[in-house]
Protein backbone atom coordinates (compact mmCIF):
# COMPACT_ATOMS: atom_id res chain seq x y z
CA UNK A 1 0.00 0.00 0.00
CA UNK A 2 1.33 3.46 -0.88
CA UNK A 3 1.94 5.83 2.03
CA UNK A 4 -0.29 8.88 2.15
CA UNK A 5 1.12 12.21 3.37
CA UNK A 6 -1.02 15.10 4.56
CA UNK A 7 0.04 18.73 4.21
CA UNK A 8 -2.08 20.82 6.54
CA UNK A 9 -2.77 24.51 6.06
CA UNK A 10 -5.15 26.50 8.25
CA UNK A 11 -8.64 25.52 7.22
CA UNK A 12 -7.44 23.30 4.39
CA UNK A 13 -6.27 19.70 4.06
CA UNK A 14 -4.51 18.50 0.89
CA UNK A 15 -3.81 14.80 0.43
CA UNK A 16 -1.04 13.77 -1.95
CA UNK A 17 0.74 10.50 -2.51
CA UNK A 18 4.26 9.88 -1.23
CA UNK A 19 5.61 9.57 -4.78
CA UNK A 20 4.21 12.96 -5.73
CA UNK A 21 5.61 14.51 -2.55
CA UNK A 22 9.15 13.42 -3.36
CA UNK A 23 8.71 14.51 -6.98
CA UNK A 24 7.87 17.99 -5.78
CA UNK A 25 10.93 18.04 -3.53
CA UNK A 26 13.07 16.90 -6.44
CA UNK A 27 11.83 19.78 -8.58
CA UNK A 28 12.67 22.22 -5.83
CA UNK A 29 16.19 20.87 -5.42
CA UNK A 30 17.20 20.57 -9.06
CA UNK A 31 18.44 24.16 -9.51
CA UNK A 32 20.76 23.74 -6.52
CA UNK A 33 21.93 20.34 -7.73
CA UNK A 34 22.81 21.78 -11.15
CA UNK A 35 24.75 24.69 -9.67
CA UNK A 36 28.52 24.17 -9.83
CA UNK A 37 31.07 26.44 -8.19
CA UNK A 38 34.72 26.65 -7.25
CA UNK A 39 36.37 29.07 -4.82
CA UNK A 40 39.60 30.58 -6.11
CA UNK A 41 42.24 32.52 -4.20
CA UNK A 42 44.13 34.55 -6.80
CA UNK A 43 47.11 36.89 -6.34
CA UNK A 44 47.33 37.72 -10.05
CA UNK A 45 46.29 41.33 -10.70
CA UNK A 46 42.49 41.41 -10.78
CA UNK A 47 42.26 43.23 -14.11
CA UNK A 48 44.42 40.48 -15.68
CA UNK A 49 42.68 37.53 -14.03
CA UNK A 50 39.03 38.54 -14.43
CA UNK A 51 38.65 38.04 -18.21
CA UNK A 52 40.56 34.75 -17.97
CA UNK A 53 38.26 33.51 -15.22
CA UNK A 54 35.27 34.59 -17.30
CA UNK A 55 36.59 32.48 -20.19
CA UNK A 56 36.78 29.42 -17.93
CA UNK A 57 33.25 30.04 -16.64
CA UNK A 58 31.95 30.27 -20.20
CA UNK A 59 33.64 27.04 -21.24
CA UNK A 60 32.89 24.97 -18.15
CA UNK A 61 29.60 26.28 -16.82
CA UNK A 62 31.26 26.48 -13.40
CA UNK A 63 30.81 29.63 -11.33
CA UNK A 64 34.17 30.87 -10.01
CA UNK A 65 34.07 32.70 -6.70
CA UNK A 66 37.40 34.58 -6.63
CA UNK A 67 39.16 36.41 -3.83
CA UNK A 68 42.04 38.69 -4.78
CA UNK A 69 44.90 40.15 -2.79
CA UNK A 70 45.78 43.82 -2.41
CA UNK A 71 48.87 45.33 -4.01
CA UNK A 72 50.33 46.17 -0.60
CA UNK A 73 50.09 42.60 0.72
CA UNK A 74 50.52 40.86 -2.64
CA UNK A 75 50.29 37.05 -2.32
CA UNK A 76 51.16 37.05 1.38
CA UNK A 77 47.64 38.00 2.46
CA UNK A 78 46.09 35.03 0.68
CA UNK A 79 48.81 32.70 1.92
CA UNK A 80 48.03 33.74 5.48
CA UNK A 81 44.32 33.10 4.86
CA UNK A 82 45.05 29.59 3.58
CA UNK A 83 47.02 28.90 6.75
CA UNK A 84 44.37 30.39 9.02
CA UNK A 85 41.60 28.39 7.33
CA UNK A 86 43.48 25.08 7.31
CA UNK A 87 41.05 23.40 9.73
CA UNK A 88 38.06 24.43 7.60
CA UNK A 89 39.22 25.56 4.15
CA UNK A 90 37.16 28.05 2.19
CA UNK A 91 39.12 28.02 -1.07
CA UNK A 92 39.57 25.15 -3.50
CA UNK A 93 42.36 26.45 -5.75
CA UNK A 94 45.28 28.83 -5.28
CA UNK A 95 46.45 30.67 -8.39
CA UNK A 96 49.53 32.61 -7.38
CA UNK A 97 51.57 35.13 -9.33
CA UNK A 98 54.74 33.73 -7.75
CA UNK A 99 56.24 30.43 -6.65
CA UNK A 100 58.08 30.87 -3.35
CA UNK A 101 55.11 30.98 -0.97
CA UNK A 102 53.44 28.16 -2.91
CA UNK A 103 56.47 25.97 -2.21
CA UNK A 104 56.16 26.79 1.48
CA UNK A 105 52.44 25.93 1.54
CA UNK A 106 53.24 22.54 0.00
CA UNK A 107 55.86 21.92 2.67
CA UNK A 108 53.24 22.70 5.33
CA UNK A 109 50.93 20.02 3.81
CA UNK A 110 48.28 22.62 2.98
CA UNK A 111 48.17 21.57 -0.68
CA UNK A 112 47.26 18.22 -2.23
CA UNK A 113 48.61 16.49 -5.36
CA UNK A 114 47.02 16.99 -8.73
CA UNK A 115 47.91 14.75 -11.64
CA UNK A 116 46.47 14.40 -15.12
CA UNK A 117 47.61 13.62 -18.65
CA UNK A 118 48.60 17.29 -18.94
CA UNK A 119 51.07 17.10 -16.05
CA UNK A 120 52.87 13.88 -17.02
CA UNK A 121 55.69 15.63 -18.88
CA UNK A 122 55.65 18.94 -17.00
CA UNK A 123 59.14 20.52 -16.83
CA UNK A 124 60.83 19.45 -13.61
CA UNK A 125 61.89 23.02 -12.82
CA UNK A 126 58.24 24.07 -12.68
CA UNK A 127 56.71 21.11 -10.88
CA UNK A 128 56.55 20.01 -7.27
CA UNK A 129 58.03 16.50 -6.92
CA UNK A 130 54.80 15.36 -5.25
CA UNK A 131 52.52 17.09 -7.73
CA UNK A 132 51.29 19.69 -5.25
CA UNK A 133 51.91 22.68 -7.54
CA UNK A 134 52.84 23.50 -11.13
CA UNK A 135 54.46 26.61 -12.57
CA UNK A 136 53.74 28.36 -15.85
CA UNK A 137 53.74 31.80 -17.56
CA UNK A 138 56.92 33.58 -16.49
CA UNK A 139 57.66 37.13 -15.45
CA UNK A 140 61.17 38.42 -14.81
CA UNK A 141 62.75 40.88 -12.40
CA UNK A 142 63.92 44.05 -14.11
CA UNK A 143 65.40 47.49 -13.54
CA UNK A 144 62.92 50.12 -14.75
CA UNK A 145 64.11 53.63 -15.52
CA UNK A 146 62.69 56.99 -16.60
CA UNK A 147 63.51 57.52 -20.27
CA UNK A 148 63.27 61.32 -20.05
CA UNK A 149 65.89 61.43 -17.29
CA UNK A 150 68.20 58.55 -18.22
CA UNK A 151 69.53 57.66 -21.68
CA UNK A 152 69.29 53.98 -22.61
CA UNK A 153 73.08 53.65 -22.75
CA UNK A 154 73.44 55.05 -19.23
CA UNK A 155 70.75 52.94 -17.57
CA UNK A 156 71.91 50.26 -15.08
CA UNK A 157 71.87 46.73 -16.47
CA UNK A 158 72.63 44.64 -13.40
CA UNK A 159 72.25 44.49 -9.65
CA UNK A 160 75.90 45.45 -9.34
CA UNK A 161 75.41 48.56 -11.50
CA UNK A 162 72.75 49.94 -9.18
CA UNK A 163 75.21 49.84 -6.28
CA UNK A 164 77.35 52.55 -7.90
CA UNK A 165 77.34 55.88 -6.08
CA UNK A 166 75.88 57.78 -9.04
CA UNK A 167 72.49 56.20 -8.26
CA UNK A 168 72.46 57.48 -4.67
CA UNK A 169 69.03 58.83 -3.77
CA UNK A 170 67.59 57.87 -7.16
CA UNK A 171 66.38 54.31 -6.49
CA UNK A 172 63.16 52.85 -5.04
CA UNK A 173 61.87 49.32 -4.53
CA UNK A 174 58.85 47.62 -2.99
CA UNK A 175 58.97 46.56 0.63
CA UNK A 176 60.48 43.07 0.75
CA UNK A 177 57.77 41.51 2.94
CA UNK A 178 55.31 41.25 0.08
CA UNK A 179 55.03 40.22 -3.53
CA UNK A 180 57.98 39.29 -5.71
CA UNK A 181 60.49 41.61 -4.03
CA UNK A 182 60.95 39.20 -1.13
CA UNK A 183 61.66 36.35 -3.53
CA UNK A 184 64.04 38.55 -5.49
CA UNK A 185 66.04 39.45 -2.37
CA UNK A 186 66.02 35.79 -1.29
CA UNK A 187 67.44 34.88 -4.71
CA UNK A 188 70.49 37.05 -3.92
CA UNK A 189 71.11 34.89 -0.86
CA UNK A 190 70.61 31.71 -2.89
CA UNK A 191 72.65 32.79 -5.91
CA UNK A 192 75.54 34.48 -4.13
CA UNK A 193 75.76 33.73 -0.41
CA UNK A 194 74.63 35.30 2.84
CA UNK A 195 77.67 37.55 3.16
CA UNK A 196 77.50 38.87 -0.42
CA UNK A 197 73.74 39.35 -0.28
CA UNK A 198 74.00 41.26 3.00
CA UNK A 199 76.75 43.45 1.54
CA UNK A 200 74.45 44.17 -1.40
CA UNK A 201 71.67 45.29 0.93
CA UNK A 202 74.11 47.47 2.86
CA UNK A 203 75.26 49.07 -0.41
CA UNK A 204 71.66 49.79 -1.33
CA UNK A 205 71.17 51.37 2.08
CA UNK A 206 74.27 53.52 1.52
CA UNK A 207 72.72 54.62 -1.79
CA UNK A 208 69.62 55.82 0.12
CA UNK A 209 67.21 53.38 -1.49
CA UNK A 210 63.58 54.11 -0.60
CA UNK A 211 60.99 51.42 0.18
CA UNK A 212 57.44 51.82 -1.14
CA UNK A 213 54.16 49.92 -0.92
CA UNK A 214 54.51 47.77 -4.05
CA UNK A 215 56.00 47.30 -7.51
CA UNK A 216 53.33 49.37 -9.24
CA UNK A 217 53.96 52.22 -6.81
CA UNK A 218 57.68 52.04 -7.52
CA UNK A 219 57.09 52.23 -11.27
CA UNK A 220 54.68 55.13 -10.86
CA UNK A 221 57.27 57.06 -8.84
CA UNK A 222 59.84 56.56 -11.60
CA UNK A 223 57.35 57.63 -14.27
CA UNK A 224 56.48 60.83 -12.39
CA UNK A 225 60.10 61.76 -11.68
CA UNK A 226 60.02 61.05 -7.93
CA UNK A 227 62.77 58.50 -8.59
CA UNK A 228 64.89 57.59 -11.58
CA UNK A 229 65.27 53.82 -11.18
CA UNK A 230 63.39 50.97 -9.50
CA UNK A 231 63.38 47.20 -9.15
CA UNK A 232 60.12 45.67 -10.42
CA UNK A 233 58.63 42.95 -12.66
CA UNK A 234 58.17 42.86 -16.42
CA UNK A 235 54.39 43.10 -16.21
CA UNK A 236 54.52 46.40 -14.32
CA UNK A 237 56.73 47.90 -17.01
CA UNK A 238 54.44 46.67 -19.80
CA UNK A 239 51.48 48.22 -18.00
CA UNK A 240 53.34 51.53 -17.67
CA UNK A 241 54.28 51.53 -21.34
CA UNK A 242 50.67 50.78 -22.30
CA UNK A 243 49.73 53.91 -20.34
CA UNK A 244 52.25 55.94 -22.30
CA UNK A 245 54.55 56.53 -19.34
CA UNK A 246 58.25 57.28 -20.00
CA UNK A 247 59.45 53.88 -18.76
CA UNK A 248 61.91 51.35 -20.18
CA UNK A 249 63.68 48.38 -18.59
CA UNK A 250 66.77 46.24 -18.44
CA UNK A 251 66.64 42.74 -17.02
CA UNK A 252 67.96 42.62 -13.44
CA UNK A 253 71.05 40.57 -14.14
CA UNK A 254 72.83 39.03 -11.15
CA UNK A 255 76.59 38.97 -11.66
CA UNK A 256 76.32 38.21 -15.38
CA UNK A 257 74.32 35.02 -14.72
CA UNK A 258 70.90 36.28 -15.77
CA UNK A 259 67.70 37.63 -14.26
CA UNK A 260 65.37 35.87 -11.85
CA UNK A 261 62.29 34.48 -13.60
CA UNK A 262 59.12 33.98 -11.59
CA UNK A 263 56.37 31.60 -12.75
CA UNK A 264 52.72 31.69 -11.88
CA UNK A 265 51.69 28.62 -9.89
CA UNK A 266 48.46 26.67 -9.53
CA UNK A 267 47.64 24.30 -6.67
CA UNK A 268 44.74 22.45 -5.07
CA UNK A 269 44.08 23.47 -1.47
CA UNK A 270 43.75 20.59 0.97
CA UNK A 271 40.19 20.05 2.16
CA UNK A 272 38.50 22.26 -0.43
CA UNK A 273 34.78 21.62 -0.69
CA UNK A 274 34.46 21.44 -4.49
CA UNK A 275 37.08 18.89 -5.58
CA UNK A 276 35.66 18.02 -9.00
CA UNK A 277 35.26 21.63 -10.05
CA UNK A 278 38.69 22.43 -8.60
CA UNK A 279 40.29 19.80 -10.83
CA UNK A 280 38.57 21.26 -13.88
CA UNK A 281 39.91 24.70 -12.99
CA UNK A 282 43.40 23.26 -12.46
CA UNK A 283 43.31 21.67 -15.90
CA UNK A 284 42.39 25.04 -17.40
CA UNK A 285 45.13 26.90 -15.51
CA UNK A 286 47.72 24.44 -16.77
CA UNK A 287 46.54 24.58 -20.37
CA UNK A 288 48.23 26.06 -23.41
CA UNK A 289 45.17 28.26 -23.80
CA UNK A 290 45.82 29.83 -20.41
CA UNK A 291 49.42 30.68 -21.30
CA UNK A 292 48.21 32.25 -24.54
CA UNK A 293 45.64 34.31 -22.62
CA UNK A 294 48.27 35.52 -20.15
CA UNK A 295 50.69 36.39 -22.91
CA UNK A 296 47.97 38.26 -24.80
CA UNK A 297 47.02 40.19 -21.67
CA UNK A 298 48.77 43.38 -20.59
CA UNK A 299 51.16 41.33 -18.43
CA UNK A 300 52.71 39.51 -21.46
CA UNK A 301 53.90 36.54 -19.41
CA UNK A 302 56.46 34.41 -21.24
CA UNK A 303 55.16 30.85 -21.84
CA UNK A 304 57.16 27.91 -20.50
CA UNK A 305 56.17 25.85 -23.54
CA UNK A 306 59.08 26.32 -25.98
CA UNK A 307 56.98 26.09 -29.13
CA UNK A 308 54.54 28.64 -27.76
CA UNK A 309 57.30 30.98 -26.58
CA UNK A 310 58.76 31.08 -30.10
CA UNK A 311 55.53 32.65 -31.31
CA UNK A 312 56.12 35.62 -29.02
CA UNK A 313 59.83 36.31 -29.50
CA UNK A 314 59.59 39.96 -28.49
CA UNK A 315 58.67 38.96 -24.92
CA UNK A 316 61.09 36.06 -24.46
CA UNK A 317 63.31 36.55 -21.39
CA UNK A 318 66.84 36.56 -22.89
CA UNK A 319 68.82 35.03 -20.04
CA UNK A 320 67.18 33.37 -17.06
CA UNK A 321 69.08 32.97 -13.82
CA UNK A 322 69.83 29.32 -13.14
CA UNK A 323 68.75 28.90 -9.54
CA UNK A 324 66.83 26.38 -7.45
CA UNK A 325 63.40 27.76 -6.48
CA UNK A 326 63.40 25.54 -3.40
CA UNK A 327 66.65 27.13 -2.30
CA UNK A 328 65.13 30.58 -2.70
CA UNK A 329 62.13 29.46 -0.61
CA UNK A 330 64.58 28.19 2.02
CA UNK A 331 66.13 31.66 2.22
CA UNK A 332 62.91 33.65 2.09
CA UNK A 333 62.27 34.28 5.80
CA UNK A 334 65.88 35.10 6.69
CA UNK A 335 66.34 37.26 3.58
CA UNK A 336 63.24 39.33 4.31
CA UNK A 337 64.27 39.76 7.95
CA UNK A 338 67.80 40.83 6.98
CA UNK A 339 66.49 43.23 4.32
CA UNK A 340 64.17 44.81 6.84
CA UNK A 341 66.94 45.18 9.43
CA UNK A 342 69.44 46.65 6.97
CA UNK A 343 67.20 48.91 4.89
CA UNK A 344 65.17 50.50 7.67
Amino acid sequence: MRRIRKIVFPGLVIIITGSLFFSLLSCRKSPQQDYRKVVLYCSVDQEIAEPIIAEFEEQSGIDVLPRYDTEASKTVGLVQRIRAEAASPIADVFWSSEIFHTIRLARESLLVPYRSDSTKNWPVLYADPNGCWYGFALRARVIAYNTTRIAAGDAPQSLEDVLESKWKGRLVMAEPEFGTTGGDVASWFAHYDTAKATETLEALKANDIRLVAGNSTAVRMVATGQADVCFTDTDDVYAAQRNGWPIAMNYLDQGGDGALTIPNTAALIKGGGNPKEAEELMEFLLSEQLEKLLFSSDSHNCPIRPALAKQFKHYIIPKALSVDYDKIADNLTAAIRTAREVLQ
